[in-house]
């Protein structure tokens, strides 16, 4: 009887460092804006068929506080896909954003893109993509707008550039892997949130959990597109990388950029 009452002491302290041990981690994790509001410092653009840094047309630029893709210096659009790259690669973290389709897609446009763009993860190294490489391999949250009020279209989507993962502890080979989201047609303001962590990869929309899935590895559609170096890598795990933001051909803004890193 007395082994079975020490039993219990030692849990009860057991669980109780615990609980005491994560609230103080939770406590001092704190969210730290990555978007000054002012310019675009701390990110660097990428855009296919030039060199990385070259913010071609002013694609990527900031007004009235808020991050805009913007094609109104295009005369048409010709494959011209970017992503801007915040400065640091995080491994675990929670990454909040608020976004909204405005406007109408440049000429040019692939008709997929229309209110098509993304937040990308586990991005490869920006320096390290080819010039003529359109998409770094990754994980995508694809943010989509409805464009038919007869055609769902959902929102925080998971596509795949040069990666797979696991969902229900089944290898994912498609590219693009749909939502739980409700498709949103006009241009309010929509809530994003991403957590990544080792063991799972989160996707929130306006707070709804709409995916979830694990054990991202290199390989897949888009991974011949990469250097010879990263196509060597195939079946990696990835475990970190840069966050970057997507411009398919159809004006978005972004504000609110927010990250949290988790221990």
């Amino acid at each position: 009887m007395k082994q079975h009452y020490l039993l219990i002491f030692i849990l009860f302290f057991a669980v109780f460092f615990s609980c005491k041990n994560q609230k103080a981690t939770s406590e001092k994790a704190e969210w730290k804006s990555i978007f000054n509001g002012k310019n675009l410092d701390g990110w660097t653009p990428k855009i296919a068929g030039y060199a990385l840094g070259n913010n071609y047309k002013n694609t990527f630029r900031v007004e009235n506080g808020i991050l805009k893709v913007s094609y109104d210096n295009y005369d048409t659009f010709t494959k011209q896909f970017g992503h801007l790259f915040y400065e640091k690669s995080y491994q675990n973290y929670r990454l909040k954003l608020q976004y909204r389709f405005v406007g109408k897609q440049v000429n040019g446009g692939e008709s997929w893109a229309t209110k098509n763009s993304g937040i990308m993860l586990h991005c490869q190294e920006p320096k390290t993509m080819l010039l003529q490489q359109e998409f770094p391999i990754s994980l995508e949250a694809q943010l989509l707008g409805g464009t038919n009020v007869n055609i769902k279209r959902p929102s925080g989507n998971l596509c795949t550039p040069g990666t797979h993962v696991e969902i229900n502890n089944e290898k994912i080979t498609e590219h693009c892997i749909i939502s739980d989201s409700e498709t949103f047609y006009d241009d309010e303001w929509v809530d994003a949130e991403i957590i990544v962590t080792d063991t799972i990869i989160k996707h929130y929309i306006n707070n709804k959990l709409v995916i979830s899935y694990n054990n991202p590895t290199i390989g897949g559609q888009f991974l011949d597109t990469a250097s010879k170096d990263i196509q060597d890598n195939s079946g990696e795990k990835l475990k970190g990388g840069f966050i970057s933001l997507q411009s398919e051909s159809h004006p978005i803004e972004f504000k609110n950029i927010q990250i949290m890193e988790l221990q």
